[in-house]
């Protein structure tokens, strides 16, 4: 008798695709609901097995309108922008969310939420930045991080240096004067993930604004293999950063910006992140960075 078969637990993971863009594309999140019997150990095995990039872990709170927790494959994530916005997406869908203005426990602090006609928008930190001369004092050179990039200097939008950027997670973001230099970005996830654990990142947010590349304000590659990802069709806690890089280094009054990701992926999966800023006395004191979830299926976890 196989009794490892016998004592084997189910859970029921709703993959829902969070900044889906005109119903289609988007990033596949796990969606766990009523997780609150589960252990961190249960969550990091169904989300090993569930194989997506984020799987997140809906709960009860105490003091916030849910919890949520979030594991990549390999590691718990404090926070995921796509897996934040399936969740929401998919509570709101099933009535579950009585007020529009809710909000959502983590492991680094309560994040608002807010839903607008049936998109998700989660609340991040004003902006930190860190240069390059910071990122010196930990071993990493700017030339490393062009070099893990399969770039040169003379790629780099001028307007934007690339810049260390945490609103609530830490990203390089990192600037391309045009659209065929990010499609060509060949990364080296073992150089990438080696900068990531130095400079402690979720990843890399490649961008360009080149009009011949997006028709919105941006279109952006993702690249985190220290957490499993290679690469990701949308990415909400790294938009945010973004965001603030256009507002404070491009001379610009904007504060609303939509985010293209996940057009140079194979196969491409067309995702829009959008982002508003909260600027006071012309500093960014924070932002909301939301889109629309979609469910694609269900699966059955064996755990």
């Amino acid at each position: 008798m196989n009794t490892q078969a016998n004592t084997a637990r189910q859970a029921t993971v709703e993959v829902v695709h969070g900044f889906v863009d005109g119903g289609t594309g988007g990033n596949p999140a796990g969606v766990i609901l009523d997780a609150d019997e589960l252990s961190e150990q249960d969550m990091q095995d169904i989300a090993a097995r569930v194989g997506l990039s984020e799987t997140a872990f809906v709960s009860r709170s105490e003091t916030e309108g849910f919890k949520l927790d979030f594991f990549t494959p390999n590691r718990r994530i404090a926070h995921c922008g796509h897996a934040t916005i399936a969740a929401f997406s998919h509570l709101d869908a099933l009535g579950r969310i009585p007020n529009p203005d809710t909000s959502k426990e983590t492991v680094d602090g309560p994040r608002r939420i807010l839903m607008k006609e049936g998109a998700a928008y989660m609340e991040q930190l004003a902006p930190r930045y860190s240069g390059v001369e910071e990122w010196a004092k930990k071993g990493v050179k700017i030339d490393d991080v062009l070099n893990s990039l399969g770039i040169d200097n003379s790629q780099i939008d001028r307007r934007f240096p690339p810049l260390l950027v945490n609103t609530g997670n830490s990203f390089i973001v990192v600037g391309l004067s045009n659209a065929r230099a990010l499609a060509n970005v060949k990364p080296d996830y073992a150089k990438i993930t080696q900068i990531s654990e130095q400079l402690d990142l979720i990843g890399y947010y490649v961008f360009t604004n080149d009009p011949l590349a997006t028709s919105r304000d941006a279109t952006t590659r993702m690249f985190a293999p220290r957490y499993a990802i290679e690469e990701e069709a949308a990415t909400g806690m790294a938009a945010g950063p973004l965001a603030c890089v256009l507002h404070d280094f491009g001379d610009s009054s904007q504060r609303s910006f939509q985010i293209k990701q996940g057009v140079f992926m194979n196969p491409a999966s067309p995702s829009l992140i959008k982002v508003d800023l909260e600027v006071e006395d012309g500093a960014i004191s924070g932002l909301m960075a939301g889109g629309y979830g979609k469910v694609a299926r269900s699966l059955q976890i064996a755990f």
